[in-house]
């Protein structure tokens, strides 16, 4: 089935994509305004671009009326933390997608504690098996339709029996039980079921494949 995007509207084009590029990793913001009061809230437009320096991208829509209330709050302050989604925090997580009003603590409203982070001023969700402190670097405008924020992961917090090896910076990803987005509205994944590796090849292993000989 053929589709010419531009003769779709926003939501169809919305739909088509979110049930095709999937699964996608949820980032579960913690921002905070310029007076301090947190905002937490969820965006599946998010992935990380380059592994060093690492660097993250939001893809942040807009409200009626202006921006969203983190677009605003990183803007304001400069740094936020991206949250990664367990299993046991979905639902919790959708409170804090409800389109609540300016000022209002999601946090608080979910049940959710915190804990300081340790090179941003604003805290991590406790819960969460993993935690990106991220410094905003700039914000793309996407027509009319929002921003992609730009960022950059200055630390971050792994939860301790998910840890392989420090040193070497293995972790279990199956131990994490994350979860990611699929179709709109309302579809989700686990990350920690039905899983496979497929190791990568390099070119000598593929000539031996061709010839018909073990891998060097």
């Amino acid at each position: 089935m053929y589709f010419d995007i531009d003769q779709l509207d926003g939501p169809r084009s919305y739909k088509l994509l979110t049930a095709t590029v999937v699964p996608r990793p949820i980032a579960w913001v913690v921002s905070a305004d310029a007076q301090g009061v947190l905002n937490a809230a969820p965006f599946s437009f998010f992935n990380f671009f380059s592994g060093f320096p690492p660097v993250v991208c939001l893809g942040i829509g807009q409200r009626r009326g202006g921006h969203k209330d983190t677009l605003a709050n990183l803007q304001a302050r400069g740094e936020f933390v991206i949250n990664l989604v367990s299993e046991d925090l979905v639902e919790a997580m959708n409170i804090t997608a409800v389109d609540f009003p300016p000022g209002e603590d999601e946090l608080a409203v979910a049940g959710l504690a915190t804990l300081p982070s340790h090179k941003v001023s604003v805290p991590r969700i406790a819960a969460s098996p993993v935690a990106l402190e991220c410094r905003y670097q700039q914000a793309l405008p996407v027509d009319r339709t929002g921003h992609i924020v730009i960022a950059h992961v200055v630390a971050m917090h792994i939860r301790d029996d998910a840890v392989l090896n420090p040193e070497r910076c293995h972790v279990n990803t199956a131990a994490l039980k994350l979860v990611g987005r699929l179709q709109s509205p309302g579809g989700y994944v686990r990350c920690s079921e039905n899983t496979f590796t497929l190791k990568q090849m390099d070119y000598a292993a593929w000539v031996a494949r061709q010839a018909g000989e073990p891998a060097p």
